[in-house]
């Protein structure tokens, strides 16, 4: 454990024991910063559901990321990784939605998320096939993708947010600007520096959320209006229904996530000195499937390690599985008790979206770490390179051609991690390396 935070900039190591009120504000840290709901709202939107349903799937999708969490972090991967809703599946889900109801959409995220956990355990295929596609340099490249598609999704959420343009710029700026300060100041290892570090997010919210209510920005009636207790229910959006196509697309998804989970994972190994060895990358197969399956239950979406809370470690320091089990609690809490997600909700997204880039940037620095031992010659750099150029160019996709394509492609091209994912994957397989076209040229002469 000492020698964990010798080889980091940790401040609390994986495994180190803390109390459980600290381990709370920790966690509460990472539920505060994580923009949760986002996704959810999407899909909503996209699903048409009226705003009782809206609430009540927000409230599903807390649920279905506290008990992945605590899934993955207590018994799979056993490192510090918050589960949430991914963004990759947003417009598969809204094609099916709109095609097939309801019922089948959540009948095809059945199979895919068993498919997953089979991988891991009892087949133990998952670390093989993480050995032979998915090196550090395909999980750094990934990592870094993760960042750069994320980056502006969090400009246009400040600038498309409710309000004036300008006072939301000001809101994301006064809290990026807190979190940045806090991150300077935090480099001071003992007294101030380490307290600044550690609530570094809480005081950036905080700061933000003060600065939002100058503009009355901020209205927590909806905290009012909202239950105090509601219990879950299996197959709370109607019975599953099981159509062949839409199983399919979403088995395709969930191997697209995996791949964008496992760069998660790398920058999590990374940013805290934990090797990723076979059994914990097949536990983590496992426990990422079954959290995705007992989510989809009670009406959950696919669930992914958050690499923004991998960013948040970075910045804080913290790498405690306590605080993250906490953090699970937590989500947990929040999908049973409608009045404390609905403080969640009430965080301005200017305030949330301004911390929000700021992690985006450590994400990009982590993905930058595991690759940087790696030798850039030209074979590395179109493997590196390319899929961040096609990153980019699925980001600025204009939505007319987006809409113009097949099902099946639109599901693929709505997501720029997916598409940059698939492409370092499939670049590293089939570029030949350097030493290899070596000897062949050797045996040639």
């Amino acid at each position: 454990m000492e020698e964990n935070r010798q080889n980091t900039n940790n401040i609390i190591g994986v495994d180190e024991k803390i109390s459980w009120g600290k381990a709370f504000l920790l966690g509460m840290q990472h539920v505060l910063a994580m923009d949760l709901y986002i996704a959810p709202i999407i899909i909503a939107g996209l699903l048409a559901l009226d705003s009782m349903n809206t609430t009540f799937f927000i409230q599903m999708c807390f649920l279905a990321a506290g008990l992945a969490t605590l899934i993955q972090t207590i018994g799979g991967l056993r490192l510090p990784v918050v589960q949430g809703p991914s963004y990759v599946p947003i417009g598969a889900l809204a094609a099916i939605g709109g095609k097939l109801g309801l019922g089948a959409v959540f009948g095809s995220l059945l199979p895919g998320a068993l498919i997953i956990a089979i991988l891991g355990y009892p087949l133990k295929w998952f670390a093989k096939a993480v050995q032979k596609i998915i090196p550090p340099l395909v999980g750094g490249t990934v990592i870094v993708i993760v960042g750069i598609s994320l980056m502006p999704s969090a400009f246009n959420s400040i600038y498309s947010a409710p309000g004036n343009v300008g006072h939301n710029v000001l809101i994301a700026f006064v809290s990026a600007a807190v979190l940045i300060i806090c991150i300077l100041l935090g480099r001071k290892k003992k007294g101030y520096g380490t307290f600044l570090r550690l609530v570094s997010v809480i005081l950036a919210i905080i700061a933000g959320t003060i600065t939002a209510s100058f503009f009355g920005s901020v209205d927590f009636s909806s905290v009012k209006e909202a239950a105090w207790f509601s219990l879950p229910s299996f197959f709370p959006f109607g019975k599953p229904i099981f159509d062949l196509q839409a199983i399919l697309t979403m088995v395709f998804i969930y191997l697209v996530i995996l791949i964008e989970t496992t760069g998660t994972w790398f920058v999590v190994s990374t940013v805290t000195d934990s090797k990723l060895d076979d059994k914990r990358l097949n536990r983590a197969s496992f426990g990422e499937g079954i959290g995705c399956f007992v989510g989809s239950l009670f009406g959950g979406t696919p669930m992914t390690g958050y690499s923004s809370n991998a960013g948040i470690i970075a910045i804080t320091g913290v790498a405690s599985r306590m605080a993250i089990i906490s953090a699970g609690i937590i989500l947990v809490a929040l999908g049973l008790i409608p009045k404390l997600s609905a403080v969640i909700t009430c965080v301005p997204e200017p305030v949330i979206n301004g911390i929000f880039g700021v992690v985006c940037v450590a994400i990009v620095m982590n993905g930058l770490k595991v690759i940087q031992n790696v030798v850039i010659d030209d074979r590395n750099m179109m493997v590196i390179g390319v899929p961040i150029l096609l990153t980019i160019g699925t980001i600025v996709l204009p939505k007319d051609l987006l809409n113009s394509v097949p099902d099946f492609s639109n599901y693929i091209l709505s997501s720029g991690t997916a598409v940059g994912a698939i492409a370092t994957v499939i670049l590293n397989l089939i570029i030949p390396k350097e030493r290899e076209r070596t000897a062949a040229a050797g045996e040639i002469h």
